[in-house]
């Protein structure tokens, strides 16, 4: 490998001139919001016993992926917003790609694993705790994060062997694939040739996986004769469908997009949709409307008031 590329320059959003100040103010309050909403998901499931389920198992998981973006991303994108650019060492920078990208197909597959656990709570309740055993939980979990830590690993290697001779400059918010690969002066069409691959493993598969599952649920929740039970159905889903839409929305949009003038600009916007947005807006969906989460949260509001006075 050679490197006369040791650091690279992130460009973020250079011309925000008078809105520097609010857009960052705006960015802190989003990263305290997430890291505040996805801590308190995760610990009101290891403190309340109402919340063992598989489906809250599930939950706490994406606020892990959730939790390990922000800190990836916002930290970087904070400083980049103040000082006008932020200088990044090249292992650095391919350091945050690897771990956005270990975040973010973990999510993928979590999210099509809760819709698997959606499918049976409907299709086949009386079964559901036999098959979505603690065990089997476990076990998906344990091979999802697994998989995709070995698979991003081989395929960031891959990238870290390739030539970088410039430029040094990233016209983005944050370290991604195709703006590192830019940098490498190698031929690159292997890479792409493994990004594509990836992104139908960790992405298209998932993506059928959700939508074959809610083809299944939708039909059973028809068929359901009472429409107080058909509705009660269509709720116990109705969130995680939410957060599906918003997640793979904002991802086919921008690696659909065109990359190149006023669209980069766009792009990058759109970047902060999944980045910044999304794993705010998962806790809050998950929270605001879950009666379980409400409960478990205002009990245990309670018992500290009791305990400290």
């Amino acid at each position: 490998m050679t490197n006369n590329v040791t650091s690279v320059f992130l460009l973020g959003f250079p011309n925000l001139k008078i809105f520097t100040f609010p857009f960052f103010s705006l960015l802190v309050l989003l990263y305290c919001g997430t890291i505040s909403g996805n801590l308190l998901i995760m610990v009101l499931y290891l403190v309340s016993k109402t919340l063992q389920s598989p489906m809250y198992f599930f939950i706490t998981q994406l606020s892990l992926c959730d939790l390990l973006l922000t800190t990836d991303i916002v930290p970087v994108l904070l400083h980049t917003v103040l000082y006008g650019g932020s200088s990044i060492t090249l292992i650095g920078c391919i350091i945050q790609f690897t771990i956005f990208a270990t975040s973010e197909c973990s999510e993928c597959l979590l999210l099509s694993v809760m819709s698997y656990d959606r499918y049976v709570a409907i299709c086949n309740p009386l079964r559901y705790h036999s098959i979505m055993s603690h065990a089997l939980c476990m076990k998906l979990v344990c091979t999802i994060w697994l998989i995709v830590f070995l698979v991003i690993l081989t395929h960031t290697l891959t990238i870290y062997n390739l030539d970088f001779c410039g430029p040094y400059i990233i016209d983005h918010v944050y370290c991604d694939f195709e703006p590192i690969l830019q940098l490498s002066c190698s031929d690159t069409s292997r890479i792409h040739t493994q990004g594509f691959m990836l992104g139908s493993l960790f992405l298209v598969i998932p993506f059928i996986v959700i939508v074959t599952s809610y083809v299944y649920i939708v039909i059973t929740i028809l068929k359901i004769p009472s429409n107080t039970r058909r509705h009660k159905a269509f709720s116990t889903c109705s969130s995680h469908l939410i957060v599906v839409s918003v997640f793979f929305g904002t991802l086919i949009i921008v690696y659909m997009f065109p990359t190149g003038g006023e669209s980069l600009t766009l792009g990058k916007v759109l970047s902060l949709m999944y980045t910044v947005l999304t794993p705010l807006l998962n806790p809050i969906i998950y929270t605001m409307r879950n009666k379980d989460f409400k409960e478990a949260y205002i009990k245990i509001h309670i018992e500290s008031m009791f305990l400290y006075t």
